[in-house]
């Protein structure tokens, strides 16, 4: 891809979901330093102000606060976001929750639906609603974050979360082999344990010394712009991470 000024995805439009913390936060800056212009997208938005305050003072970024399970919201908002910005060429579905209580025997209900609705129908909502965007784009990429738990089996994560990533990666492939005539590529991006927020709702604290060794949002973010900076005839399909450790 040709650099503009070294910012090779200059002329680019983003969504990045789950903008205001930790992988999305990450993943946000680093597309922004490449030169796109990010919408940053989030329950918090006291959160994806302080997102937008790390980028480059320069850099196009609209805050737009949304629940992605709440569909007619997300619809509202992904309009809102191609008028703004002109275009959505890249979106980054990241947002993600989990449960305390994660086993089949614990599990509520509640959040069980929760879980799924956010991890998995949140990643529809999103891609459904930007779909005649990235077809318009001619060069459309879809980067949904799985985890290692769509990979390999671990009572760590819990049923829901498990049951929620595994979707992904057939969301993911299926969106691929329909939406590949109309030039949008898609990867399934399975990190493993990354030192976030999110490690807060595991039933067993992740001790000091774990959070040490494990990735890094940015790592993360690494591998989400090496994917974005591949031309419209490679396609990674899916992509796994992890801590050496």
């Amino acid at each position: 891809m040709p650099a503009s000024n070294g910012r090779p995805l200059a002329g680019k439009a983003a969504i990045v979901t789950g903008a205001g913390s930790g992988i999305g936060r990450a993943i946000a800056q680093a597309l922004s330093s490449a030169g796109a212009a990010v919408a940053l997208l989030g329950r918090r938005p006291e959160l994806l102000e302080e997102t937008r305050g790390l980028l480059d003072a320069s850099a196009r970024a609209l805050v737009v606060p949304l629940d992605v399970a709440d569909r007619p919201m997300v619809d509202e908002s992904i309009a809102r976001v191609a008028a703004e910005l002109g275009a959505i060429d890249i979106v980054v579905n990241n947002a993600g929750t989990n449960t305390p209580r994660r086993s089949l025997a614990d599990i509520d209900p509640a959040d069980w639906d929760a879980v799924i609705e956010v991890n998995l129908t949140g990643a529809y909502n999103v891609t459904r609603a930007s779909l005649e965007a990235l077809r318009r784009s001619g060069d459309g990429l879809v980067i949904n974050v799985g985890s290692t738990a769509a990979v390999y089996a671990s009572r760590i994560p819990g049923i829901a979360y498990t049951a929620s990533k595994h979707a992904i990666t057939g969301f993911t492939a299926a969106l691929r082999q329909e939406e590949r005539a109309h030039g949008i590529r898609a990867t399934a991006l399975h990190p493993g344990e990354v030192d976030t927020p999110i490690l807060e709702k595991r039933p067993e604290p992740v001790s000091a010394e774990r959070r040490r060794v494990i990735l890094r949002p940015e790592d993360v973010a690494a591998a989400v712009l090496f994917i974005a900076l591949l031309p419209g005839r490679a396609c990674v399909p899916e992509m796994v991470i992890e801590p050496t450790a």
